[in-house]
């Protein structure tokens, strides 16, 4: 569930955030109903020129040089820019995890050029971002975030207009807390972000064609979904989604939860763990009655208001806020061949909650039915929670794309797989939903995704190379490099690919 790491740094020194915008002509709206764009027009972020100065456009050759001086053969993967980017950065309302008033953040790109890809109505990505510690992230900031960066190279530098939310409890958002994989309030963000950067079109030069695209990465592929799932069930009447893809998101939560309970915790599962049980307790209530319910004592204490942080995740390693890897004890049973590290001294969790929660899979159990995953009634109240907040209930109306790896250790791919066989059983067509594994060969000359998957066979290869050439472990550089920096920019540029395919038709 963690961001983008590209393992590099892109446009690192070029990009410099914008703070202000034409305050002058600004219109401002502070009501924080929901949907409301506080500043219009937003904020636009000041982009850098082939000589070095900034301007209000990122052209696309200077983007380009940016680019594959930071990494080499980046725009191979991203495509090379055809379309300058012009982004703006917004404030808007919506509501929290417990339906209380609050505000968020996020980035509006908008392509602009001679490239016919570039003028004219343009389709939207609604985009929804990974995990992260960090509580500053903004995808507007090009220069520092590197998930941001890369959704520019493959998305708006090709001519779609990117909204990208940064969610509640981030960047400038006045919620204290992240309402993490919550179904309901995560798409409620989205939405109210769409809403926030439509009225933003007229006076940035941003014209929507109509077709509106739904993607996101690993926590935001759970998101993307969500949201794709409230506009079919609850605003029909107001969207129209021409097509969805999630890439390596947690779809089948009460599968995962089961699954890391049950004795093979996914990597990040102290970082991930503690975000998803604030979020449901500040958003249901009961989860626990104290955090000490469920922490060890030397973790308890602060634990609701750890993440995100102001700090690095190191930091908080190394101040002993959180453990890297322990979250269980080490004679905390059972566990799965494989997953000893995540069993050890200084741990997370408690093991009398441990045993709690595997009390009520045992009398309980979910996912039995590939067909009726959630017919359960789990008592334990965060089962309970990651039922609500599992996505196998309902079947996409629209063609959807789903994509991973089927190595990945922090969001594993039976949670595709899940959420595959779930509608298939439902009775989605075959040909409207697509699943692609960028860790297989490919099929044969005409595999829509030999692209992605040479391509990351070819950076698997790289890191298993260099590891060796350091005198390190190979197995254990590519699981680290694995979720963040192998499939995720395979998986985006299939999704652009999918997405231009669909809207070809």
């Amino acid at each position: 569930m963690r961001s983008f790491k590209l393992g590099m740094t892109l446009i690192a020194a070029a990009i410099v955030v914008g703070c202000g915008g034409d305050g002058s002509d600004s219109g401002v709206n502070n009501t924080l109903a929901r949907g409301a764009l506080v500043a219009n027009p937003p904020s636009r972020v000041p982009a850098p020129q082939a000589d070095g100065t900034t301007g209000p456009t990122l052209q696309p050759s200077a983007f380009a040089q940016m680019l594959d001086t930071a990494r080499p053969g980046t725009t191979l993967v991203t495509g090379v820019p055809k379309c300058g980017i012009s982004t703006y950065h917004m404030k808007y309302g919506t509501l929290g995890g417990a339906g209380e008033a609050t505000d968020a953040t996020g980035a509006i790109m908008v392509p602009s050029g001679t490239d016919p890809a570039c003028s004219g109505p343009r389709p939207v990505l609604l985009y929804a971002h990974g995990t992260t510690t960090d509580k500053a992230f903004n995808m507007a900031n090009l220069r520092d975030n590197a998930e941001a960066s890369m959704v520019a190279a493959t998305y708006a530098a090709q001519g779609f207009i990117v909204i990208a939310p940064n969610y509640a409890g981030y960047d400038g958002s006045s919620l204290s807390y992240h309402p993490y994989l919550n179904a309901e309030q995560q798409a409620n963000d989205m939405v109210d972000g769409l809403r926030a950067a439509r009225k933003a079109f007229p006076n940035i030069a941003a014209s929507d064609s109509g077709k509106l695209l739904i993607a996101g990465y690993s926590q935001g592929g759970y998101v993307a979904m969500a949201t794709q799932r409230a506009m079919q069930t609850t605003y029909a009447s107001e969207f129209k989604v021409t097509a969805l893809a999630g890439l390596s998101g947690p779809y089948a939560l009460a599968l995962l939860g089961d699954a890391v309970f049950g004795g093979r915790p996914n990597a990040g599962g102290t970082i991930f763990l503690p975000m998803i049980t604030t979020s449901w307790q500040k958003s249901y209530g009961g989860v626990y009655g104290a955090p000490s319910d469920v922490y060890e004592s030397n973790y308890a204490s602060g634990i609701e208001s750890l993440l995100p942080s102001t700090s690095s995740i190191n930091s908080l390693f190394a101040a002993g806020k959180l453990p890297q890897l322990a979250l269980f004890a080490q004679d905390s049973l059972p566990q799965a061949p494989g997953f000893a590290a995540f069993f050890g001294a200084g741990n997370l969790v408690k093991t009398s909650y441990r045993n709690q929660y595997l009390a009520d899979a045992a009398a309980n159990p979910c996912s039995v039915d590939p067909a009726t995953p959630l017919a359960c009634a789990p008592a334990n109240p965060f089962r309970k929670a990651g039922i609500k907040n599992d996505l196998r209930n309902y079947v996409p109306n629209v063609p959807v794309m789903l994509c991973g790896g089927n190595a990945d250790p922090t969001v594993f791919f039976a949670s595709t797989q899940a959420a595959q066989g779930y509608f298939l059983a439902k009775g989605m067509p075959a040909a409207a939903l697509t699943v692609l594994d960028v860790d297989t060969a490919a099929t044969g000359p005409t595999d829509p995704f030999a692209a992605a998957k040479a391509g990351f066979a070819q950076a698997k290869t790289a890191t298993i190379n260099a590891a060796t050439a350091a005198g390190a472990n190979p197995a254990a550089a590519v699981a680290a490099a694995y979720h963040g920096s192998l499939v995720a920019p395979f998986c985006s540029a299939a999704a652009r690919g999918y997405f231009q395919t669909v809207l070809a038709q």
